[in-house]
């Protein structure tokens, strides 16, 4: 086994499992990870600032000091913008890795019951070049969300995952709990192959399929950089920020943001605390993780496609590093109502505006606010306030004794 390859656990129970174009995906329970007799490797985890093999350590380092340059108004910042890197809201425990930041989302339905964002997006930035611009939620903006930063750690194996891997999830869903879970998956536009579509799975609302589509956006939106992908600049509720910029777009003229795609391509995924895993407190709440439901939607093992494949509408090919690799996401990435739901539609239609997709819990050990809104402070809370589809998981969440629930949480501490 290479250094840098987990360690594989000898967790059991496999409640149903469904082949996909040649790749087992574990749609509900907890496989024993040693997988190497199906061709499959174990992706390469860790909080350690190396690269997953993708590319040379000295590469990802000069890639992760632009994710973690801080831009200024001569470069371009603003006019209105959340953030001055990337690494502001991708931080813990290293570079790439979730926050505690959180950012503000606003809009209001019609008559219809469509939903209608704020004037000039959404997203309200929290911060401006100048207080003439700065951006504030609307009275008439009745809907109203705040949302935590995530982790981008492993995200290049997420994007190597196979449409029909997601599809074959989603399809297998509404069976296994008497039709209560069903995850959605939806198409969106990959930017840097216009008119390509391919399934979301970045974002809470799985806005984004591509690194380079989600960093574009997040470099305009979050920082205020146009890109070639992002050319025209944001505006302040509606109104132009011209007279405030006085960088020339495209601001973004050296492509940092492929760069900075790459860098997050190349990220290991977290690393789960092997200890603590191996207790048999952590290997009994296991087995209550998969029993009560939880792993239909956060889904333990995935398999990533083979190298070679074209995806993002041909524009990117899976490489040897991320290829064929098992990952542990205990995630679908799909779109679920847990009646936690924000009411936000971004590229989706109204039917996504109360489900939000389904958080990886890979690196669970390293935050303490849960759920979309970062609101849920202990692990027992983010599980009571699963509803809608995850009504039967939190219901059995609730009927397990006391030392049962300690030890499902201790499980979840363990990744």
């Amino acid at each position: 086994m290479n250094k840098n390859e987990r360690k594989p656990l000898p967790w059991t129970t496999i409640l149903k499992i469904t082949l996909v174009t040649g790749c087992i995906v574990i749609v509900a329970g907890i496989v024993n990870r040693e997988v190497s007799s199906q061709g499959f490797q174990e992706a390469p985890t860790g909080f350690d600032n190396q690269t997953n093999g993708m590319i040379e350590q000295v590469t990802f380092n000069q890639d992760r000091e632009l994710f973690e340059k801080r831009d200024t108004i001569e470069d371009g910042l603003g006019p209105v913008y959340n953030a001055q890197s990337c690494v502001e809201c991708h931080q813990n425990v290293v570079s790439g890795g979730s926050s505690q930041i959180l950012v503000v989302r606003a809009g209001h339905r019609d008559s219809s019951g469509d939903f209608i964002e704020s004037p000039g997006g959404s997203l309200i930035h929290d911060r401006a070049i100048d207080p003439s611009i700065q951006e504030y939620v609307m009275p008439s903006e009745t809907i109203r969300s705040q949302r935590i930063s995530l982790s981008t750690l492993g995200d290049g194996f997420i994007e190597a995952i196979d449409d029909q891997t997601l599809l074959a999830i989603a399809a297998s869903q509404p069976g296994q709990s008497r039709g209560a879970v069903s995850g959605q998956a939806i198409l969106v536009p990959i930017l840097e192959s216009p008119g390509a579509t391919r399934v979301g799975r970045f974002g809470w609302k799985a806005q984004h399929a591509s690194l380079l589509s989600f960093t574009a956006d997040a470099y305009l939106n979050e920082v205020g950089i146009t890109s070639r992908l992002e050319p025209n600049e944001n505006t302040s509720l509606g109104r132009s920020v011209a007279a405030f910029d006085k960088v020339a777009d495209i601001e973004d003229s050296d492509n940092d943001i492929d760069n900075i795609a790459r860098f997050m391509r190349a990220t290991k995924a977290p690393s789960p605390d092997v200890a603590l895993a191996q207790t048999s407190d952590a290997r009994q709440g296991g087995q209550l993780f998969s029993q009560i439901g939880c792993a239909i939607c956060h889904v333990p093992n995935i398999n990533t496609a083979a190298p070679g494949t074209s995806t993002n509408g041909g524009t990117y090919i899976v490489p040897a590093a991320l290829g064929n690799k098992v990952i542990h996401p205990y995630s679908d990435f799909l779109l679920h109502n847990v009646g936690t739901g924000d009411g936000i539609v971004q590229n989706g239609g109204r039917e996504t505006a109360f489900k939000m997709r389904t958080p990886p819990l890979w690196g669970f050990r390293t935050r303490n606010r849960f759920m979309h809104d970062g609101q849920s402070l202990t692990a027992e809370e983010a599980i009571r306030r699963h509803g809608g589809e995850a009504s039967s998981a939190a219901s059995k969440f609730n009927q397990l004794g006391n030392r049962q629930k300690g030890q499902l949480i201790t499980y979840l501490r363990s990744l």
